[in-house]
Parts: structure tokens; sequence; C-alpha cells
């Protein structure tokens, strides 16, 4: 059976302009995608944020708004109206291409009334140890969502929906406060102690209302939008019994086979590991780890044993689940997660998530079409080679050749589905060089050509697949069949 590698994009990049037309853009973008070989877009949050048209998404004010209500100065969302979202998931899924929306329900901004709250002053860096004595603050914590009258859900949020915030307005203070009552869910990540808390009203999961609501929230996002699945903001530091019976729920009750990549940005491999573990519902997570080798390397300039660029991350230890990345919104420069990998090795990067067999790769859009906002130039011609190379030819038995600190290659075998299929991968964050490598029997007793265009000559294939290949320093050469029927 002729299957097609899986490909996701994330559509979006922090620094957009807020000009409304992403939704717009995107419903004739299908053709193009699928094309290149994108079967699964990741689109962001389409739910109303504080920060109006200014707001990336990950400032949710309300959920039950996707740019259809007047609230917070705007009827649109950064990206656009709801129906032209909606338009947008249609026109992907009639082009084939599967549609994730990003869920944001860890925290809340942008409360239309303040309260008073008693409440304790917690360590930043260990939220378990109190500061001091409870006292009485006032908090941003009541959303009324009255530009919304009441459409699709009558649940209003008040400080009892909430177990902490970051500011107390009574004393123009700063800081990490827990309600008093309340106390930070067990099942989240350790870091800082606990790391519950992350940002804004942070959402109490012991709360049933919530629960609740979110549940009914759930069933009524899917219900207008028909997405194919979730990507799902900030998990770590929501309790992972949550996740793990709302999305049973929602499968069950919906009846759809959703899939999810979880947001856990740890570099932690084991935490990533223990996460899966603890909730069978979620299908992926993003391989953070394998991002910060990434990074690591960009910034070694030569000094990386390349040769351990796989070991402990997610890639090696669960490839089943994970969803692998060079960089994405959070690590871009000025962001909180800032881990920007260095543009000299991107195309190094791409290629190891690309052209390997295990892990779903997301390309990122900010790589893909530049950051104009940042000087960042796009990477568009050359990913389109590496994206076509994925669809039509990165098939078959993959054997390694991890055997040098700065010179480290791979081949694709090929296989019978995928005429001309197969290929040699070398890379080097040094001084360039080569490598003996045997192809297999697909590509025996050919002329191999580097499809980047960095190496200009050809090489030989012998009767026995046996080839040597080149790379240049700091550089990455993919080696295909010349005069190939796709024209790579």
């Amino acid at each position: 059976m002729k299957e097609t590698n899986d490909t996701m994009m994330q559509y979006f990049e922090w620094y957009l302009p807020n000009n409304c037309m992403l939704w717009k853009n995107l419903s004739s973008m299908g053709p193009t995608l699928k094309k290149l070989g994108i079967n699964s877009i990741w689109l962001p949050p389409a739910c109303k944020s504080s920060g109006g048209i200014n707001d990336t998404g990950y400032g949710v004010y309300d959920l039950y708004d996707l740019g259809e209500f007047n609230q917070k100065g705007t009827v649109r969302t950064k990206y656009g109206t709801k129906d032209e979202y909606i338009n947008a998931i249609k026109s992907l899924q009639k082009s084939g291409i599967k549609v994730l929306a990003d869920i944001v329900l860890n925290h809340r901004f942008g409360a239309d009334e303040k309260q008073e709250i008693i409440a304790y002053k917690v360590n930043p860096s260990n939220r378990n140890e109190v500061i001091g004595t409870y006292r009485t603050i006032e908090a941003w914590t009541k959303f009324n969502f009255e530009g919304r009258n009441n459409a699709y859900s009558d649940f209003k949020l008040d400080w009892s929906h909430f177990n902490g915030i970051d500011y107390d307005d009574k004393q123009k203070e700063n800081g990490i406060f827990r309600f008093y009552g309340k106390h930070w869910s067990n099942d989240v990540d350790k870091e800082l102690g606990n790391y519950d808390y992350l940002m804004g009203c942070d959402v109490d999961f012991n709360n049933l209302d919530v629960v609740n609501d979110l549940s009914l929230w759930g069933k009524w996002f899917l219900e207008q939008t028909n997405v194919d699945g979730f990507r799902l903001d900030a998990i770590k530091h929501i309790r992972s019994s949550f996740y793990k019976r709302w999305l049973h729920d929602l499968k069950e009750e919906t009846k759809k086979d959703l899939f999810t990549v979880g947001e856990y940005f740890s570099c932690n491999v084991n935490a990533l590991i223990d996460y899966l573990s603890a909730n069978d519902e979620i299908d992926t997570l993003f391989d953070v780890p394998l991002h910060d080798h990434f990074k690591i390397a960009s910034e070694s300039f030569g000094h990386y044993d390349m040769r351990q660029i796989f070991e402990d991350t997610l890639v090696d230890r669960r490839p089943s689940k994970a969803v692998t990345f060079v960089d994405n919104h959070d690590t871009e420069p000025g962001q909180s997660l800032e881990s920007w990998v260095k543009d000299w090795f991107k195309p190094l990067a791409y290629a190891m998530i690309l052209l390997r067999k295990n892990g779903t790769p997301c390309i990122f859009y900010g790589d893909y079409y530049g950051i104009p906002e940042k000087n960042f130039p796009p990477m568009k011609e050359f990913l389109d080679i590496l994206l076509l190379a994925r669809k039509y030819l990165a098939y078959g038995i993959q054997r390694d050749y991890l055997d040098n600190e700065n010179i480290i290659g791979w081949v694709r075998e090929g296989d019978y589905y995928h005429q001309d299929s197969g290929m040699a991968v070398i890379l080097s964050d040094g001084n360039g060089g080569c490598k003996a490598m045997n192809v297999g029997k697909n590509l025996a007793n050919s002329i191999l050509y580097d499809c980047t265009g960095n190496i200009k000559e050809t090489v030989y294939v012998d009767n026995e697949g046996n080839g040597i290949f080149y790379v240049n320093g700091g550089s990455v050469s993919v080696w295909i069949k010349k005069d190939n029927m796709y024209n790579l």
C-alpha cells in the first residue's frame, strides 16, 4: 500500500501583523500546501483574547467568542472573524489537510471587574512555600462576557474558579498569590516546586463547575468548527488527569478520532515520557529535548558532538509519540521561552526532522515565510526541496552513520511503492568532508546528485549500493537519484 509521510505545519508566528487576514489567506492555501506534502495544519488560538486584535491568542478572555462578538474593542480577532475561521478550516479539509486547533485552557486574562480575595503570597522559586500570612488583595478575576450576552453559555467566571493570580491591585504589587482555601494541583510539573501557576488568572481544575463548563465548551467547539484535533497549550501546568478525562469523554461523545499534540515545554525527556505514561489520551508531544539539542549545537559552531544529537530525545525514546520541530512561536527572539536555533544550523536541523523515519515533523511559519519583524529571511526555497524529498523519496529502511563528531549521515533505502525513492543525507557542523555509505539495492548502479545544490558534482553508486558522499562545511547535502520522475 502506497502511503505518504505525515508532515505538519504551524501556520503562524508571534509577530504577524494584526490585519485580521490570516484566516482569509489560509482559505486559498490548501492545494499549494497539500502539493508540498503538508497534511496537517496547526492554527493559532481563535478565541477572543484580552488584547483584541493585538493579541496572538494566548491571553484568552472568552472561549465562546471566536471572533463573533464585540468584546475587548473588536469583533474580529487578530486573525479574522469566526466565519472566516470556519471557512479556512473547511477549505483546508477539502484539500485533504487535517486542521488542529490551538486551545488555551490554563489561564484567563482581561477580567471585567476586580474582587477582594483573601490570599497568600508564595515564593516564585518554590510555589509550595508561603511568604508571610494571608491578607486581602484586590484582583481582576470577574469575567462577565457582557458583549456575548449569554450566547452559547451563561457561565460566568469569578475568583472561585481560579486558584491564583500574579498581581494585587490593592497594593499595586506583582507576585504570585494563591487564594485562601485553594491549593495547587499535584499532578503537574514539579519545576519550581509546583508549576501549576503560569500566568494570569490560573484556572482551578479542581473546581467541578469549571470542569463541567470546559466539557460543554469542548463539544460546542467541535460542533462549531469540525476541527480534526488539538494542539494543547501549557499542559505541564494543567493536572494531567483533567485532559485524560476531557479528551476521553469528548472522543466518546462526538465519535471523532481526534489527534492531539501537547506542549510540555521541558528539556527533560523523562518528564515527557512520564506525562505520556500518565495520560494515554494524548497522541503526541512536541520533542522539546531535540529542539534544545539543535539550539546548543547551533551555538557550538563545530564543537558539538553530532553523534549525540538524538540521544535522550523523544523521537529516540518514544518515536511514535514525537512531533519534532526546529523552532516555534514560543522560541522566537523576544518571547518568554526564547531559545532560537541559529540560522546557519537550521538547514541541518530541518533535514534531521524531515528526512528521517521517526517522528512527525512540524514546519514553522516563521522559518518558511520569514519573520519581517526580526529581519529573518524566508527559508521557503530550501524547505520546499526538503518537503518534496520527504513526500516522494524519504521511504524504506533507514541506516544510520552517526559515527563522527562533526560529520553524520543516514540513508533511506527506498521502497517498492515509491518510484525512485531512497536517498543519502550527510551533514556537517564543522569543516565538511565525505562519508562512505551504502544506499541499498533500490539505488544501486545509479547516479545521485545533491538536490540542495550545495554540491555540484554527482556521485556514482556501484552495483552493491556503495557510494562516497560529500558535504560542505556547516551544511547539509541530500543525494537522490538523478533524473528522478519527480524532477526534484
